[in-house]
């Protein structure tokens, strides 16, 4: 498996967690989504991904080797094809509780905060992109910290690491570089701590990879 990614992408972050609780190895192939215009614009980045986004991962199956893109679309393809060990709980209402958590992160912050929308604001509406996710975040994260006080365990739906947790890593930290105020999320703290003990989070966290910048 071949994995193209950007070390600090939310969105790569899963997929390295992910891989690294079922014990999977990969290729690591860097996209520097900051280099000049971006590596993910070149044309040989769009022939992987049209939609010129990480995460991309290539896998063999069935003799074939294919492209699969977004994130918790691979997530999920890793866990039908290697369940053990699982990222989704047992029983109907906690596998959707843990993909709706998920959601909430992929479909209703990360978009609004990614790399493109923040060049998007601050080269072409000329307006702070800074103040832009100040004002787009909080929200989103506000809604997470009110379900997961339905949910949480020691992790975000119940005592297992489950799909939710890969996203709430990434966030939280993405948080802290933009110096946002966590204090009002004790619960996703307070998750984000149990999973910071995990040698896969460990493993997977954006300052170990080898594309990396300092600071």
């Amino acid at each position: 498996m071949k994995l193209h990614g950007f070390w600090r992408s939310t969105a790569t972050w899963r997929v390295r967690i992910a891989l690294a609780h079922k014990g999977l190895a990969y290729e690591y192939q860097p996209v520097n989504l900051r280099l000049g215009p971006g590596e993910q614009h070149a044309e040989q980045f769009r022939a992987v991904n049209p939609m010129r986004q990480v995460p991309v991962l290539e896998v063999e199956d069935g003799g074939q080797t294919f492209c699969l893109t977004q994130s918790l679309a691979i997530v999920e393809y890793l866990e039908d094809r290697w369940p053990a060990p699982p990222l989704l709980p047992e029983g109907r209402v906690a596998r959707a509780r843990a993909r709706q958590i998920a959601e909430m992160f992929n479909s209703g912050i990360q978009p609004l905060q990614n790399t493109s929308v923040q060049l998007h604001v601050e080269g072409v509406l000329h307006a702070n992109a800074s103040a832009w996710i100040r004002h787009f975040v909080p929200r989103g994260i506000q809604a997470v910290e009110a379900t997961l006080r339905e949910t949480a365990g020691r992790f975000a739906v119940g005592d297992a690491v489950s799909i939710a947790d890969l996203c709430i890593v990434p966030q939280l930290h993405f948080m802290r570089r933009l110096a946002l105020d966590l204090t009002p999320y004790p619960t996703l703290v307070r998750i984000d701590a149990a999973c910071a003990d995990l040698p896969a989070f460990q493993h997977a966290h954006a300052g170990r990879q080898p594309d990396a910048e300092p600071g």
